[in-house]
């Protein structure tokens, strides 16, 4: 099976080599990787195209910082294009272990459809957030699932696998979630067509390098999506 990992970048120079190199020291088969990098100003994209030399890794560059969501979108598209069987979407910043990517693969062998490394099923963890931010997102989470009717308990994660069929049945063109909401209406949708999703407990690690990128705009548009996604027919 061809397999892709998605991975969106923005000023993620500290991070992106180890993380590249760290992947495909496990020698999974049939692996490549997408960087999508929106016009990082600290050479992101130029090391992406530098490590595109030695690895299966394709670089797309946009032209400035166009959100979480559309990065994904641009991702799947070229997987799609390039006949993937499996797409993963992680994080730069070593917040998802790559030695969990054999676990999720397993479970798409298993017969599930979407893998999603979860921090909120028992066996996972959240390493590096205070009590506060802990709460915070786990109360949004719960508010979220019950206006939504959702089963998955991470709705959030930002670690999961997806056979390129669900890509190719659920409508992405018209999502319209473009930061971390986007990750709550994928898993609504994913849903809502009744596709197999297995939650495996992760461990989250805060990032170590860099900063995040997450701020008050991004937690508006998850609640306002929560409401939309609600309400639309």
């Amino acid at each position: 099976m061809k397999k892709y990992i998605i991975i969106p970048t923005y000023n993620e120079a500290d991070n992106l080599s180890k993380l590249v190199e760290r992947i495909f020291d496990l020698n999974i088969s049939n692996l490549n990787i997408i960087v999508v990098d929106d016009n990082s100003q600290d050479g992101t994209g130029k090391i992406a195209d530098n490590l595109s030399k030695k690895y299966p890794l394709i670089a797309i560059h946009r032209q400035g910082k166009l959100g979480l969501g559309s990065a994904y979108l641009a991702g799947f598209k070229r997987a799609l294009e390039l006949k993937a069987d499996i797409i993963f979407e992680m994080d730069a910043d070593f917040s998802h272990d790559p030695k969990d990517l054999p676990r999720m693969i397993a479970e798409i062998d298993n017969g599930y459809d979407v893998v999603i490394g979860s921090r909120r099923i028992q066996g996972g963890n959240v390493q590096g957030w205070n009590w506060l931010r802990n709460l915070e997102s786990k109360s949004a989470m719960t508010f979220a699932r019950f206006v939504l009717g959702l089963k998955t308990k991470d709705i959030t994660a930002g670690f999961r696998c997806y056979r390129s069929q669900v890509l190719n049945h659920i409508p992405v063109d018209k999502i319209k979630s473009n930061s971390y909401a986007f990750q709550e209406e994928m898993i609504y949708l994913c849903e809502k067509q009744s596709f197999k999703i297995k939650e495996i407990p992760v461990t989250f690690i805060d990032r170590k390098f860099g900063q995040s990128k997450l701020g008050v705009k991004d937690i508006f548009e998850f609640f306002l999506t929560v409401f939309r996604l609600k309400f639309s027919k």
